[in-house]
């Protein structure tokens, strides 16, 4: 099992979830963060002060999956995320020792997406 974790642009998220949703990846949590990567650091002006912007807005997407679906998750990822841009952002693929479904008491495999054969 894995932890795929993807840090993206706002204005790609609504694309991203476009593309998980075709690739049946299911589950997931999303949340606004602020992070500092390759980006040039944006200088603005606040009530006469300048002020140097060093953190951006960006999104951060946490799926876990199955291991037959990490390479279907990280492509959807890669390919709808993508501007060409510095700042796109990154993905991350960790490894899960254990996961429970506090609904059902599902554990492991049993509690994330599931591999459907089509998509492996």
């Amino acid at each position: 099992m894995k932890l795929i974790v993807a840090i993206i642009r706002p204005d790609r998220l609504n694309e991203v979830l476009e593309a998980l949703y075709r690739a049946e990846v299911r589950g997931l949590t999303v949340t606004r963060v602020l992070g500092h990567g390759g980006e040039t650091d944006r200088v603005e002006t606040y009530r006469g002060t300048t002020v140097k912007m060093e953190l951006q807005e960006k999104v951060r997407l946490e799926i876990g999956v199955s291991e037959p679906f990490v390479g279907v998750t990280v492509s959807a990822l890669l390919a709808s995320a993508r501007t060409g841009e510095v700042g796109d952002g990154k993905v991350f693929v960790l490894d899960v020792e254990q996961v429970h479904r506090i609904r059902t008491g599902e554990r492991d495999e049993s509690a994330v997406t599931p591999a459907i054969p089509s998509r492996i």
